[in-house]
């Protein structure tokens, strides 16, 4: 039984240490990103702004910063929420960090709409900011919403889609680099360049938090329903004729 503990703990360790990693690179990054985007939308001064502003609208850059500062703050406080220990010994703070990151997601994604209506970034980038906007609101709202019924496992789901989509801003950036050091080998525009990292951004992240976090955290209810299925294969006619109760946990996924 100990050898057989223990060849069953090494994956896990294992596991459990490329998270651990996982969760420092991807602080550090979120934390690099704040660091180096928002400062400049705390001055007040247009000229700052690293992204081209719509001349036409004065108020382009106020949209910029009401989006930049909660965005910020949602993009560093998101990483905390995924730390299991503190999450389970101290669900006050967990609550608090929460209700602040949500509320920053929603204040960020509301201005970051109303911004890319004024964008002269062209209508490509503008499409997929539109659409990062709306599924940035949208998970978080049903994020709060899970929890709010107590189904904690779903909950978990729509705010790692949620933050997936948060930490874009921090892909983009490390697509945009790369791309422009690629520019003049591939002797592409700009503007080029800047759209297809707003796309590229947006659908590594979501492929990512599907493929690795989503499918890990909605296994374990998988398995318990194939095993509610086995166990209750029919064995009579009366038996058969009942249909099988859905997981509550699996609901929001369809």
């Amino acid at each position: 039984m100990d050898q057989i503990s223990t060849k069953q703990s090494g994956p896990r360790r294992r596991t459990s240490r490329r998270t651990r990693i996982g969760l420092i690179v991807m602080a550090l990054l979120a934390l690099a990103t704040a660091i180096y985007a928002v400062p400049r939308y705390l001055t007040g001064n247009p000229n700052d702004s690293v992204i081209p502003l719509n001349t036409d609208v004065a108020l382009h850059y106020l949209t910029l910063a009401i989006h930049a500062v909660p965005a910020g703050l949602a993009l560093v406080l998101g990483p905390i929420q995924f730390i299991t220990p503190l999450r389970t010994r101290f669900p006050r703070a967990h609550r608090i960090t929460g209700r602040i990151y949500m509320i920053s997601v929603v204040f960020a994604a509301i201005a970051a709409i109303v911004a890319t209506g004024l964008s002269v970034d062209g209508f490509s980038a503008q499409v997929a900011f539109a659409l990062l906007g709306v599924a940035w609101l949208y998970t978080v709202v049903q994020g709060y919403r899970t929890i709010r019924r107590g189904e904690v496992q779903l909950h978990r789901v729509w705010m790692v889609r949620n933050y997936a989509l948060t930490f874009s801003a921090v892909t983009l950036r490390i697509f945009l680099v790369s791309g422009l050091a690629l520019r003049p080998v591939l002797g592409i525009e700009f503007a080029e360049v800047y759209s297809a990292s707003v796309w590229a951004a947006i659908f590594i992240n979501v492929v990512i938090a599907e493929y690795f976090f989503v499918q890990r955290i909605t296994a374990p209810a998988l398995r318990r329903r194939r095993r509610v299925s086995t166990n209750q294969s029919p064995k009579s006619p009366a038996t058969s004729s009942q249909a099988p109760t859905p997981d509550p946990e699996l609901a929001g996924q369809r």
